[in-house]
């Protein structure tokens, strides 16, 4: 079964940085776009990055310039660096990645568990 793993959330002061990673496992045959998602309490979630395969990068203008998005396929890993962090980026991020399995021929969702991102002022 695939997971999602992730890891690099926690408590930083304004205009500090974070790194978040979130690695797959499990029975991949191939991973395609691969996103970071965050929900703080009270507001709908959002989309805040994502990058397919070919590379070309998307992010909500609230957090274009500040945040980048990578990712290491080699290491079925997808990174989001967060710089100039405001206390209006405090949320649960969460990774999402569409994975085919081995042994099947669709792609399926998959989300991580979540970590919290709170940004003191």
């Amino acid at each position: 079964q695939v997971q999602l793993v992730e890891s690099g959330g926690g408590l930083v002061q304004a205009g500090g940085s974070l790194r978040l990673s979130c690695a797959a496992s499990g029975s991949i045959f191939i991973i395609g776009t691969m996103a970071w998602y965050r929900q703080a309490p009270g507001k709908q979630r959002e989309l805040v990055a994502l990058i397919p395969t070919d590379g070309r990068t998307n992010y909500a203008d609230s957090v274009k310039g500040r945040f980048t998005i990578s990712r290491d396929n080699a290491k079925n890993t997808v990174y989001l660096q967060m710089n100039s962090l405001k206390p209006e980026d405090t949320a649960v991020y969460r990774c999402n990645a569409r994975i085919r399995s081995n042994g099947t021929s669709y792609f399926m969702n998959y989300w991580g568990q979540g970590t919290q991102v709170t940004v003191s002022s």
